[in-house]
């Protein structure tokens, strides 16, 4: 049993960390080192210190696009936070047919995000189901501008991620409420406390670290939402590029034969911060209330 070389521990993870070098560590450092020069799509690039970041600081495309990635965030995080939490109690429950209702949340999650995001377009368009059907029922006399207004398609957009994420957290809270004790609920019924009173003083409680995990997932995915944007925009922006978010600007900037790289890196580095910071300010409150 001690015939074992010392190097055969190192084979066995060498595949592991080869892949790991090569699709993380490198392009994260080339990432890192590319934001301080002015790399074309076509090659070349030398190195121009804090210009990119300097011009940031002129870039209304970038006003745009923090506007609404943080804007999405901001919304998408307590309503995914808390909405599929209330679903997650309600399933719970024994009751007849909620394998039904259980399936029917659950089904978005599993539907193809730009199928889905199709799907909301032709129902959202100006001659779509719901400006037609609003439109007999005479309660509008023009169709709802949903995709060719600024504030109107971005709150669109972040409604289809709510409904889409609805079904996949629920599922994650339904395994953290197996967590708690049904003692807790008997003794806080006991004393008198109602169902308001016992979800937000056991059951939320009782899945406080699944909050925090979820919040964060909320967080990361909100402030690189893509698909929803790009489809529901036609691949635009929106009117006059006002509703791109950081990712279709990254995006925007590193293709093409006029695209910047450098810049483009810069503005990854930006989103990886405004990424990180949130996690970090989560983190510190869990710790301290821990």
């Amino acid at each position: 049993m001690r015939d074992h070389r010392w190097f055969t521990p190192w084979l066995l993870v060498a595949p592991a960390v080869v892949w790991l070098c090569v699709f993380n560590v490198y392009p994260a450092l080339n990432t890192i080192y590319m934001a301080f020069t002015d790399t074309k799509p076509l090659g070349g690039g030398e190195f121009t210190g804090l210009a990119n970041f300097e011009r940031m600081l002129d870039d209304d495309q970038l006003v745009h696009a923090l506007t609404n990635s943080i804007l999405y965030m901001i919304v998408c995080v307590p309503l995914l936070t808390l909405l599929p939490l209330l679903l997650a109690v309600l399933v719970e429950k024994k009751l007849p047919g909620l394998t039904f209702f259980r399936v029917t949340f659950y089904t978005p999650v599993v539907a193809s995000a730009v199928v889905v995001a199709l799907i909301w377009s032709w129902l959202l368009d100006d001659r779509g189901a719901i400006n037609s059907i609003l439109s007999t029922l005479q309660v509008v006399t023009e169709p709802i501008p949903f995709l060719t207004d600024r504030w109107l398609l971005l709150f669109s957009a972040i409604s289809l991620t709510v409904w889409k994420g609805l079904g996949y957290y629920m599922i994650i809270y339904l395994s953290a409420l197996g967590n708690v004790g049904k003692e807790l609920h008997e003794a806080a019924a006991v004393d008198g406390a109602g169902p308001v009173r016992r979800f937000w003083s056991v059951t939320v409680p009782g899945v406080r670290g699944t909050m925090l995990l979820i919040t964060i997932l909320i967080t990361i995915s909100a402030l690189r939402v893509f698909t929803e944007l790009y489809v529901m925009t036609g691949g635009t922006g929106g009117p006059g590029g006002k509703v791109s978010s950081m990712v279709m600007l990254i995006q925007l900037y590193s293709t093409g034969f006029t695209g910047s790289l450098g810049y483009a890196s810069a503005l990854s580095l930006l989103l990886f911060v405004l990424t990180l910071l949130p996690m970090l300010l989560l983190a510190r409150l869990n710790r301290k209330d821990g």
